[in-house]
């Protein structure tokens, strides 16, 4: 029989990035001592006070549907955790809880994008928000950025990148796959772009508490009513709680579009899991004192790593401000990013994303989400690779 796949599906491209940790992963099924610098997820374990809340819901029956936006006792948390790191004020009727943050910046681009519409992605770009434009029949506009701006896009290229279509401008600080983080007047001068042109903002927050030498994130809808009433706040558990698992996300947004964004999710998901809400519950008002040891260790990777990409002949690197990636660019190796991480993985068994993914494909990206012996382990490989290639 032959099958019919809409148009919508099949200009879909695959995540490069699942599809390279399952290789990786499978390789070490085999036996293959493989160092995989792929996944976006702390190797650190959910803190025990967040694991302990979800075991006692389920022991306590806390297993059958809730709300479709979140039941209130997390929307009323998530509000709470705005206002007292953000200085934000949301009612809990304009936060909708998610099935992870991937889920949330779906359903934004679906609630407010159509056929026609543009949405502005500055690259590099976390690989999913071009296609889920693509799914939503709208069109990406993409601003490309490189490491001499430590991959940020400037107030004139926004500018000029807007048209009377422009329907979402799509901003990422601290960012995947850069680790680059917009200092609070680079936001602000973006945020007035946008208010002055009417386009809305998505504002990817989800590496928020992911920050380094002293710098703090600041969101774009902090400075005025205005730039509040402009963007939408997408967020989540994941990356600062290592709940990646979980399928926690979150949005914040006006009112009418919180409303929107909860009809679509009526009748697709419909609510996030039962007792993964209870263990959320417990993850923004419980301790929070896990994170300054986990900040710690990120930041002894990320200077190991930097100075070591720096260090080998062809590669330069620049540094990360936030999140747990380094984007080192490969260009004078002579090779694209798929063809570099193709042979790195078949010579040296070590896993890395192509920056190709990300739209940028003088780049690879890696994760230091691993332990100090795997990046010393990889990080050999990756020098002694890139030795040959250089020959």
């Amino acid at each position: 029989m032959k099958y019919k796949i809409s148009k919508r599906a099949a200009a879909l491209t695959p995540s490069i990035t699942l599809a390279i940790d399952a290789k990786a992963k499978q390789m070490k099924a085999d036996g293959i001592d493989v160092v995989g610098f792929g996944a976006g997820e702390p190797d650190f374990a959910t803190p025990k006070h967040i694991c302990d809340a979800a075991i006692k819901a389920i022991n306590d029956g806390f297993t059958k549907y809730t709300p479709s936006s979140g039941i209130p006792e997390l929307r009323q948390a998530v509000a709470d955790k705005f206002k007292k790191d953000n200085g934000l004020t949301y009612k809990p009727s304009q936060i909708i809880i998610n099935c992870g943050g991937k889920h949330s910046c779906a359903n934004v681009i679906a609630t407010t994008c159509e056929a026609g519409d543009e949405v502005i992605i500055p690259a590099p770009y976390w690989l999913s928000y071009p296609e889920m434009v693509r799914l939503a029949e709208a069109t990406p506009v993409i601003i490309e950025t490189t490491d001499k701006t430590e991959f940020k896009v400037t107030p004139e290229q926004l500018r000029a990148a807007i048209t009377p279509r422009t329907r979402l401008f799509v901003l990422n600080s601290p960012s995947n796959p850069t680790g680059s983080l917009y200092t609070r007047d680079e936001i602000k001068a973006l945020g007035d772009i946008c208010v002055e042109k009417g386009v809305l903002i998505m504002s990817d927050e989800i590496y928020e508490k992911l920050v380094y030498d002293g710098a703090t994130h600041t969101s774009v809808a902090s400075f005025s009513q205005a730039h509040y009433d402009h963007t939408i706040i997408v967020h989540g558990l994941a990356k600062a709680y290592s709940m990646t698992g979980w399928r926690i996300g979150m949005i914040a947004a006006p009112e009418p579009i919180a409303k929107a964004i909860d009809a679509v999710q009526s009748h697709s998901t419909s609510n996030p899991t039962s007792f993964a809400q209870k263990g959320a519950v417990a993850a923004l008002t419980g301790p929070q004192d896990h994170l300054n040891g986990w900040l710690e260790e990120f930041a002894r990777r990320r200077a190991y790593a930097h100075k070591r990409f720096n260090s080998i002949p062809g590669i330069s690197c620049v540094n990360a401000k936030g999140a747990f990636y380094l984007f080192p660019n490969i260009s004078k190796l002579g090779l694209k990013s798929m063809d570099f991480s193709a042979k790195l993985l078949e010579k040296e068994n070590v896993a890395v994303v192509p920056g190709v993914a990300f739209g940028a494909d003088d780049y690879i990206r890696i994760s230091y989400a691993t332990s100090m012996a795997n990046l010393e382990k990889g990080l050999d490989r990756i020098e002694k690779f890139a030795k040959t290639v250089a020959k």
